[in-house]
């Protein structure tokens, strides 16, 4: 299988499988010379990690991290922990399978999830958990994101919050950044957190799922990341995005919205100002013009699609084609944009860091 990494000078390459012994990632690209700790990884991953609450998939799973590579520590540096350059090795263990959950559809292809297509391309495929589609896989993303912080310029901040549950979409009104992390949601609005509760409660019990809507905010990005054509921010966010699990749907800036408007409303003026760089009046564009940042907040969004897995029987077939109907038992998220929140920064800060660096090694001292 191929097609495991992604990113440029800085490059993440993942490995590992839901029901395997570890997964994680090699961080290529890092630069020299940055503190790392893995209390600093873990505090990301304690995050996204399933089992906080009973919104999530309640399998119980640690997400320590463990660094492998790419990190020294001596009297020279003060007995801190430094980047040294070289490929950084990060490993988390899994520690709470229960493949047995699976056995009974090891044949049948599960509707909505990658069982069949993973059949027909390669002939075989890892019916625990859904192997390497799970949405295990991103954890060892969400370490490579704390390291790609770490690259980014002070003064750049990465947010995401859950906005929509189903049908139902937060009060903008109420947005309040400190409030995604008092509720189990990463909900920016507390009344709509507080109704997401009883609301999901209900869908849990009915042994269902419910989709998401995620958003994804960079304030402090310096004008001038990303390249025209075929380098664009825009795209290489977009594709980021998309390639997290059940992302169906991604959006920059007012994404489908500007659709309806006209020229006049879509376009963000803009003014001088005592620093040199313009003061736009609004931000329809989500901080990108023509593949390239402009200084102002990079806004993404993404649409998730309800969990796959769920205990309604659904009709499929199996591996000899024939009719079956599907019941998944096992441990899933009834909502798995919830959990998606800590990914979307993750990915934010990968392809930022990475044009970052790819910025700087085109204008040099202007970076």
């Amino acid at each position: 299988m191929s097609h495991n990494s992604f990113g440029h000078l800085f490059r993440v390459t993942t490995f590992g499988e839901s029901h395997g012994v570890a997964l994680g990632c090699v961080v290529d690209g890092c630069p020299p010379g940055l503190p790392l700790e893995a209390e600093e990884i873990q505090a990301e991953l304690d995050r996204r990690k399933p089992g906080q609450s009973r919104f999530t998939t309640q399998r119980r799973e640690a997400d320590q991290v463990r660094i492998l590579s790419g990190v020294f520590a001596d009297d020279r540096t003060g007995g801190r922990q430094l980047t040294t350059g070289t490929p950084i090795a990060l490993m988390i263990e899994n520690t709470d399978q229960r493949s047995k959950d699976y056995s009974e559809i090891r044949d049948s292809y599960r509707p909505g999830h990658a069982d069949y297509t993973y059949d027909a391309k390669y002939g075989f495929r890892d019916y625990r958990g859904g192997g390497r589609s799970s949405a295990r896989e991103t954890a060892a993303r969400v370490a490579a994101g704390a390291i790609a912080r770490k690259v980014l310029p002070q003064g750049v901040a990465i947010r995401a919050a859950l906005v929509q549950m189903g049908p139902h979409a937060i009060d903008r009104a109420n947005w309040d950044w400190d409030e995604t992390g008092r509720n189990p949601f990463f909900c920016p609005d507390a009344a709509a957190a507080a109704r997401y509760e009883t609301y999901l409660d209900a869908i849990r019990r009915d042994g269902s799922s419910v989709g998401a809507v995620i958003e994804v905010v960079a304030e402090g990005v310096p004008p001038g990341l990303g390249a025209p054509v075929y380098g664009k921010l825009d795209a290489d966010l977009a594709a980021a995005m998309m390639s997290i699990n059940a992302v169906k749907g991604v959006e920059i800036g007012d994404g489908f919205a500007a659709a309806a408007l006209r020229g006049e409303d879509n376009a963000d003026e803009m003014r001088a100002s005592n620093d040199g760089r313009p003061v736009f009046l609004a931000n329809h564009a989500g901080g990108i013009l023509g593949g390239i940042s402009s200084g102002q907040p990079v806004i993404c969004r993404f649409a998730v699609k309800p969990t796959s897995s769920i205990l309604t029987p659904r009709r499929s077939v199996d591996r000899d084609n024939r009719d079956v109907d599907v019941v998944t038992k096992g441990r899933h998220d009834p909502c798995v944009g919830i959990r998606a929140v800590p990914v979307a920064e993750a990915m934010m800060a990968c392809v930022l860091a990475d044009h970052y660096l790819r910025h700087r090694g085109q204008v040099g001292a202007r970076a």
